[in-house]
């Protein structure tokens, strides 16, 4: 069993989600003895945005037309998703950030979200290719979304996520949030609880 530990936080030691992802993946490590786990993190590693040249992976690799930048994009693409396919379980630490997720983390989507890889067209619509996957969603936000209208409409972060993955097939997400994270010491407290408490529900 493989696990892909992503996470994309620029925050390093004081951020909330990479404290959770180590969290969830802890848990996953001592739930599934043996598991594989291999970690990605987007501020180290992230890829070029989207560009002429990085869209190179949507023909042929051995097409004659690709340039040599196009062939080492398309490399890095094909190595970004191949590692996704492989796993069996995702955990995706997302801080939000301007009301949606880090650009480094939407860079690796555009990367991954491959007709043919990770989903397919078809004569009826698109059609997701990682129905197989289990994708746990580690998001922490200063302020809380997730009780109102208002709050629900502005957040693009995991109405994002669970919508690119849902597209590529996955069915099994799974959130553990973090919210009022700059809202004082007392709501800080209150959402890291409430995501431990997600934390341990995962294990349920």
């Amino acid at each position: 069993m493989k696990l892909l530990h992503i996470d994309s936080s620029i925050s390093g030691p004081n951020s909330v989600t990479r404290g959770l992802t180590r969290k969830i993946v802890a848990q996953q490590q001592a739930a599934h003895p043996g598991l594989q786990v291999d970690y990605l993190d987007l501020v180290l590693r992230a890829p070029e945005p989207l560009s002429l040249d990085a869209l190179g992976f949507r023909l042929p690799p051995s097409s004659e037309t690709l340039s040599d930048i196009q062939r080492r994009e398309n490399a890095v693409s094909e190595a970004l998703v191949s590692q996704l396919i492989a796993a069996d379980v995702v955990v995706i630490g997302s801080p939000l950030y301007n009301f949606t997720v880090p650009a480094q983390l939407k860079a690796w989507l555009d990367r991954v979200a491959q007709a043919g890889r990770t989903f397919r067209y078809t004569g009826n619509g698109p059609v997701g290719l990682l129905g197989d996957k289990t994708v746990i969603l580690a998001l922490s936000r200063g302020g809380v979304y997730s009780t109102s209208e208002a709050g629900n409409a502005m957040e693009h972060q995991e109405s994002y996520l669970k919508t690119i993955f849902g597209f590529m097939g996955v069915t099994d997400i799974r959130v553990v949030r973090a919210e009022g994270m700059d809202m004082g010491p007392d709501s800080r407290a209150r959402g890291l609880a409430q995501a431990q408490e997600d934390i341990l529900a995962l294990a349920a």
